[in-house]
């Protein structure tokens, strides 16, 4: 099989970074994309390329895709997860910030990295599996991820004619930089290796939808067809038993 171009934002760490392991380890081309001067030195040597900049900044990425020539797969995995604590004093300068990293960066992306995908190529989206089911706190995050599920099964319809597939991926808890800071329980938690391996063999199966780990989406799933009244006492409950359990750990 022919060397692959495969470009991932969000490489140096969580799901990002073990993905560009495993394609390194592949052979393939990797592009790694990400922010952090620092941590992308250490990728530098061993990547097909490198790019360095905050998907936030249009001018930024227009000037790393000048360099990029072809594209065989585009995984769009930078992203951030910060939650509104005081719903009662909503934090809109968060939400905006969370919208604008999750979703609203995913138009930039697009604009300058989807020309470059070549017939029979690939997008990948990384969502959430919070899109399954409403979650407290999670206003932001889970309004930029539900904004990015619909976006990519949109564009599913728009590129058949182009020939370039959309996978679009629910994982559910992970462990990385971000999910680290929960300060509540995380069911069946995964490793950003497993995760990523999960990834790997739908993406070349060239998936419509990923979720996992299943035992935890399927669940969430069964969740959302009973009454509403249900689920969310049930949520509602484990979180507040959550919240009490920080104020004790507070006192």
């Amino acid at each position: 099989m022919a060397i692959r171009n495969v470009l991932i934002t969000g490489a140096t760490s969580g799901i990002g970074l073990a993905l560009f392991e495993k394609y390194t380890n592949q052979g393939e081309n990797v592009i790694a994309c990400g922010r952090d001067k620092e941590k992308m030195a250490l990728l530098k040597s061993r990547s097909f390329k490198t790019c360095l900049f905050d998907i936030t900044k249009p001018t930024q990425v227009a000037s790393a895709a000048e360099d990029i020539k072809a594209l065989d797969i585009l995984i769009l995995n930078a992203g951030d997860c910060r939650y509104v604590d005081d719903v009662k004093h909503f934090d809109g300068e968060l939400f905006s910030s969370i919208i604008n990293t999750n979703l609203s960066s995913l138009g930039t992306l697009l604009q300058y990295f989807l020309p470059k995908v070549k017939q029979g190529g690939q997008i990948v989206f990384v969502s959430s599996s919070a899109t399954i089911l409403p979650f407290p706190r999670s206003e932001a995050y889970g309004a930029s991820k539900a904004g990015m599920d619909y976006l990519a099964n949109s564009l599913r319809l728009d590129l058949v004619e182009h020939k370039i597939d959309v996978t679009l991926v629910h994982p559910g808890f992970v462990s990385t930089p971000l999910t680290d800071k929960n300060d509540f329980a995380m069911p069946f938690l995964l490793t950003s290796e497993q995760a990523a391996s999960r990834m790997l063999i739908g993406i070349e199966k060239r998936k419509k939808y990923l979720h996992f780990p299943k035992r935890l989406t399927l669940i969430m799933k069964l969740f959302s067809f009973l009454p509403s009244s249900l689920w969310q006492s049930l949520i509602t409950k484990n979180d507040n038993s959550s919240k009490s359990h920080i104020r004790e750990d507070k006192a």
